[in-house]
């Protein structure tokens, strides 16, 4: 039996605080072969998920601890849907190819993430070619509108 306590949750959350990329994750899956890739992902507000897509899989997003907004774009950019999970919304499904971004809401938020295998970095072309690079210094700027972005608005950076 694999289980994650309340511990855990908090373990992995004061991981994510000490890294420089300020997120950390918990595999539950064996290895990174597998056909189902299933994670614990502790997230601060300050790091950076770049909007990018998974062509080969949809993936499924559920709160363990806070909230996380999540954002989805078409090809120009644009919000096409946007969501609070932890709030508005129990577990969220987004489509294999779709735009996304997601955003913690609050420290020490951890969010378990579901989606096929093995596990494939991103490839470059499957970042948003608008969205910085971690460590620019658009960034900040970039966190601060996904908070705000509504559907139909386009990030101008």
């Amino acid at each position: 039996m694999k289980i994650m306590s309340p511990a855990d949750l908090t373990r992995l959350s004061a991981k994510a605080q000490a890294s420089a990329r300020r997120r950390a994750n918990h595999n539950l899956h064996e290895e990174l072969a597998d056909p189902i890739q299933r994670l614990a992902i502790a997230m601060e507000p300050d790091t950076l998920v770049r909007p990018h897509r998974h062509p080969h899989t949809w993936e499924l997003l559920y709160p363990l601890a806070g909230r996380f907004l999540v954002l989805h774009f078409n090809d120009a950019g644009e919000v096409i849907a946007r969501q609070i999970l932890g709030e508005d919304a129990a577990v969220l499904e987004t489509p294999a190819g779709v735009w996304h971004a997601v955003l913690s809401l609050d420290p020490g938020g951890v969010i378990f993430e579901v989606k096929h295998g093995p596990y494939m970095p991103i490839a470059e072309q499957d970042f948003a070619s608008w969205g910085p690079l971690d460590g620019g210094s658009k960034v900040a700027d970039l966190l601060a509108w996904y908070k705000r972005a509504q559907l139909d608005e386009r990030w101008a950076g």
